[in-house]
């Protein structure tokens, strides 16, 4: 009898164990940050997340809470990706996307301006659809890489200004702003956004650690530097931000399978066999290394998808760690749980993370005196 019980009772205990059980998140830390939004049919992930980012640190630095115009900086980044791919004679990156530091290049030098002041919206548009403007934009480049005049003109710059201007607006020199009138570059002051202040961190071992160096990803055709850390390092980081009440600018890969939007998880399955199951409870995961991290990156595993914004930080009913991340794919239930937030385990941060970007008050002191600031 006793190991007929015995047997049951081992029994019982492989089926709890190996059975389904639906997430029970609680929250740690959830820091402030603006509504969720749609980019629409665009590719600009770059500019709303980043945008995003920035209103939260303008929360934290001024307690105001401002609505950015992400299309002001795709309007004044277009024509910089323009003259880089002309320039290069189309040996080069042309398309929608970016990373953070283009959002930071182009507040350096065009200053920011609120969504009211600059939709990239006409009175008849409620949605950015970007298309045609895209379709538009590389025919003519196209063009004039091929140069079939034998000389490029002097006017293609000013055309390319000009179809942007049509399809989002010309940038505007002065907007009101709580009673008050700014240029770009005063606004921009008046954030207290200093566009220096922030650093982007990445983890790959092809390259030396606490070192800058250029990551080859297709959409850093601006060849931004990014500092580079061991993968816990770059872990600790984003953990000290978020704790210290700073948020997180994200860089990642969203292609895989156990990503989803729609369940608003991201985990990676220590069993291939529950990558579907795992989007709605619970299944033991994968213990990232950094070779493996590096191996899925150089087998294109692991690519550059999506920008997201780090708010704050769960743990699920075992005491697993999760980063709320703020999508920028609206808030429609069917297709986006958490009110358009995904939650991301620390297993698929550690994998899928390309980089992050934060003010480098939130490095902790070890690693930024390893990487001299």
């Amino acid at each position: 009898m006793r190991t007929l019980l015995t047997f049951f009772g081992i029994l019982f205990i492989s089926f709890h164990l190996s059975a389904q059980e639906p997430y029970q998140f609680t929250t740690v830390t959830d820091l402030e940050a603006t509504p969720v939004i749609s980019q629409g049919r665009t590719g600009t992930c770059w500019s709303f997340s980043t945008s995003s980012f920035l209103e939260s640190e303008i929360i934290r630095l001024t307690g105001k809470q401002i609505d950015l115009s992400e299309m002001y900086t795709v309007r004044n980044t277009y024509p910089k990706k323009a003259d880089n791919f002309v320039m290069r004679q189309g040996k080069a990156q042309f398309s929608e996307g970016g990373l953070a530091h283009d959002v930071i290049n182009s507040i350096r030098e065009y200053g920011l301006v609120t969504n009211e002041a600059y939709s990239g919206l006409f009175p008849s548009e409620d949605t950015h659809n970007h298309a045609e403007l895209v379709a538009v934009l590389e025919a003519m480049l196209k063009t004039y890489v091929d140069n079939p005049g034998k000389k490029l003109s002097k006017h293609w710059k000013k055309s390319v200004e000009a179809v942007l201007d049509v399809y989002l607006g010309k940038n505007p020199a002065t907007f009101t702003f709580e009673g008050k009138q700014y240029t770009p570059q005063s606004f921009l002051q008046m954030t207290k956004i200093v566009p220096d202040d922030y650093v982007t961190i990445t983890s790959f071992s092809h390259a030396p650690y606490y070192e800058q160096f250029i990551l080859n990803i297709p959409d850093n055709w601006s060849y931004g530097n990014m500092y580079n850390v061991p993968l816990e390092e770059l872990i600790s980081t984003v953990d000290n931000a978020l704790q210290n009440g700073f948020t997180v600018e994200l860089d990642c890969d969203v292609s895989e399978r156990t990503f989803s939007s729609k369940d608003g998880v991201a985990v990676i399955p220590k069993d291939s066999e529950n990558n579907i199951k795992a989007l709605q409870g619970v299944y033991q995961e994968m213990n990232i290394t950094q070779e493996f991290r590096q191996d899925e990156f150089e087998n294109f595993t692991t690519t550059d998808d999506h920008l997201m914004h780090i708010t704050g930080l769960l743990r699920d009913q075992n005491g697993t760690k999760y980063y709320k991340v703020k999508n920028s794919w609206g808030t429609d239930e069917t297709r986006n749980a958490n009110g358009g937030y995904v939650y991301f385990s620390e297993a698929y941060m550690k994998l899928k993370t390309i980089s992050v970007m934060v003010h480098k008050d939130a490095v902790p002191k070890a690693t930024a005196k390893k990487l001299n600031f």
